[in-house]
């Protein structure tokens, strides 16, 4: 895996774990981080040994969301004409909105593990994840309201397919903070464990049980989850029925049937 200066990629088995690694900021998410995460999905997704991404944060917090100096330097100099600015700013706001989009996108399915704080692009970043657990003291944000803005990086996209559309517009609409109680409480999180090590615990459990798993089915199931959205019930049988049609008669499908008749455990290879 490539060097990179605030996150780091950790590799134990089949799972890759991204950590946000700037503990002294609260893992502040500084341009570095914007661009290099997208970086490490790439190489990450290349890796077929890899069946189980994990992001999580170095430090006392998950993200306190975009680094409040990376934030002022959007502001136009006066140099650009307005169309420019303007233009500018929108292909911004698109490349960041990829460092969410790359864990929605991905293959492999993503576990969120939340510590501390999960502000602003906290949240963009954890609900394009496929799963999050968190850690009891955590808490949840949508801080953009709070400073003037409109959350654009995803959450607004995305959380309204995780949660009940009341709870969306509360959180929205007031940017308040939600303890990890509440997270689990309107299904934001899946789980809510003691501490720390007990989440990173749960969390490599967790990967271990999905990585043990065909990556082929792994990943055709999380590929048919995304393609129900915005599709009839009918059409999105018809979807799974397509893939299945290409993808059944797997390598990996006779495996599971010979280990099942032989009373061992499958060893899936992706084929």
């Amino acid at each position: 895996m490539g060097a990179y200066e605030h996150i780091e990629v950790e590799r134990s088995g089949r799972t890759a774990t991204i950590w946000l690694n700037r503990p002294k900021k609260l893992n502040a998410m500084s341009a570095d981080m914007w661009t290099d995460i997208p970086r490490a999905m790439s190489e990450i997704e290349a890796d077929d040994s890899i069946r189980v991404v994990v992001l999580a944060g170095r430090g006392d917090a998950f993200t306190v969301g975009i680094d409040v100096e990376m934030l002022a330097s959007f502001a136009p100099d006066g140099s650009s004409s307005p169309a420019q600015s303007n233009r500018q700013m929108y292909d911004t706001i698109k490349r960041m909105q990829r460092t969410a989009s790359v864990f929605a996108e991905s293959r492999k399915p993503v576990i969120a593990a939340v510590h501390g704080y999960c502000l602003g692009a906290g949240m963009d970043l954890i609900t394009a994840c496929d799963i999050r657990l968190c850690a009891s003291g955590s808490v949840f944000s949508i801080r953009e309201t709070r400073m003037s803005l409109v959350a654009d990086i995803g959450t607004l996209q995305r959380l309204p397919g995780i949660v009940g559309a009341g709870h969306v517009a509360e959180l929205a609409f007031t940017g308040k903070d939600i303890d990890a109680d509440r997270a689990a409480e309107i299904g934001l999180v899946n789980h809510v464990l003691p501490d720390f090590g007990d989440l990173m615990k749960a969390t490599d459990e967790l990967a271990n049980e999905i990585a043990a798993n065909s990556p082929l089915a792994v990943g055709g199931v999380k590929n048919v989850l995304a393609a129900n959205s915005g599709r009839s019930v009918e059409d999105a049988l018809d979807y799974v029925a397509q893939w299945n049609a290409a993808y059944l008669m797997s390598s990996d499908l006779h495996e599971a049937i010979s280990a099942f008749m032989e009373k061992r455990t499958p060893e899936f290879k992706g084929e």
